[in-house]
């Protein structure tokens, strides 16, 4: 049973002077949800995480936790808790003493903080660390001390503003199954702030995909990647092949576009009608490379030149460029028919209509 609580954002604006950093966002984070807000720098995110703390007011608009409007209510009065990016640990106190600081500040006698310490250093695999300077530890631990220490003060809701990008490559993917699987035991809500999209896809139970303090897309994490609302959400999350054209006809199931590369097929969400400008996106991994001479799928044929191939192991990343100097991106798994294709070649790059969507032409994310 989830211990968390529900956060709602209703109706939230946050401004800076003429800034908008928040522009009139409503959203429900459920109780017990691991959710995410992933978007570039700049866009708002961090800002709301310091809206929920209460580190914020909003210009107008209301936050509540557990249905309480958290109007007036300082950050010491708030069932939430937050990790910061430099997790503000204090580097020559005992593990422990960290994890119970929140409790000494509560008045809670010794004996009964070393033992509540113990409980949540068990709870993220560190209870042989009790003892140990932070200053010892690895990044990892520290995270999970930091995280203890938040722990400690039985939150409501837990915050988290990017705290996983000072660490490598290999630890952050560790983590990343760390956090998720603490948040699983625990039942906190976890509110998660990131720019990077494999940990948001990773973790979340949902993501909320922002851009210049707006919401483009609130969906499970499988939902925004292959099933994206806008042009922004779908060139923020993942990578994707973008072509521009007209809406020529609109049919239940799909529709057809005129482009610069010829007629198109792709599916849509509704929100596209006849003679509208629109972008069509599909993604590298379900894009194909035909025979030269072969008739392609159904949902549009390019003839282009390969320019760069990375191999990493169970895939093949291809760079390619139409005669128009249009870039091309295409994935290609391991499966022994990659033997034949090198750089220069000329190949037909080829998709289905039902792995590409059709969006209203909107802006795109600079990567």
């Amino acid at each position: 049973m989830s211990i968390g609580e529900k956060v709602e954002l209703d109706r939230v604006v946050m401004r800076f002077g003429d800034f908008t950093a928040v522009d009139n966002v409503s959203l429900d984070i459920e109780a017990g949800e691991f959710f995410s807000f992933l978007g570039p720098s700049g866009c708002g995110k961090t800002t709301i995480l310091r809206l929920i703390s209460g580190f914020t007011e909003p210009s107008s608009g209301v936050v509540r936790i557990g249905g309480q409007d958290m109007r007036g209510i300082g950050p010491n009065r708030r069932p939430t808790a937050l990790i910061f990016q430099n997790l503000a640990l204090f580097p020559l106190m005992p593990v422990w003493e960290n994890v119970a600081f929140g409790l000494e500040m509560r008045g809670i006698a010794k004996s009964r903080r070393r033992e509540r310490a113990e409980e949540l250093l068990d709870l993220v695999a560190l209870r042989d660390a009790a003892d140990k300077k932070v200053a010892d530890l690895s990044g990892g631990q520290r995270q999970r001390v930091a995280i203890a220490r938040a722990l400690a003060v039985e939150p409501k809701v837990m915050l988290l503003d990017e705290p996983l990008s000072a660490l490598d490559l290999k630890l952050r993917q560790h983590m990343r199954a760390e956090l998720r699987a603490i948040q699983r035991r625990t039942g906190v809500t976890f509110i998660y702030i990131t720019h990077d999209q494999g940990e948001a896809l990773t973790m979340s139970d949902r993501i909320a995909v922002m851009s210049h303090g707006r919401i483009e897309q609130v969906a499970r994490p499988d939902v925004v990647y292959n099933q994206p609302a806008t042009a922004f959400a779908a060139s923020f999350v993942g990578e994707a092949n973008v072509f521009r054209g007209r809406v020529l006809n609109v049919g239940g199931g799909d529709i057809e576009l005129d482009t610069a590369w010829g007629r198109m097929r792709a599916r849509h969400n509704g929100a596209l009608k006849q003679g509208d400008r629109a972008m069509l996106f599909v993604r590298p991994e379900r894009s194909s490379i035909a025979d030269a001479n072969g008739t392609g799928a159904d949902g549009g044929r390019l003839d282009a030149k390969i320019v760069d191939m990375d191999f990493e192991g169970n895939f093949m990343n291809l760079r390619l460029l139409t005669q128009d100097a249009q870039p091309l991106q295409v994935q290609l798994p391991n499966d022994g028919a990659l033997a034949g294709l090198g750089s220069q070649e000329r190949v037909a790059v080829t998709f289905a209509a039902a792995a590409a969507i059709a969006l209203p032409e909107g802006e795109l994310a600079r990567q």
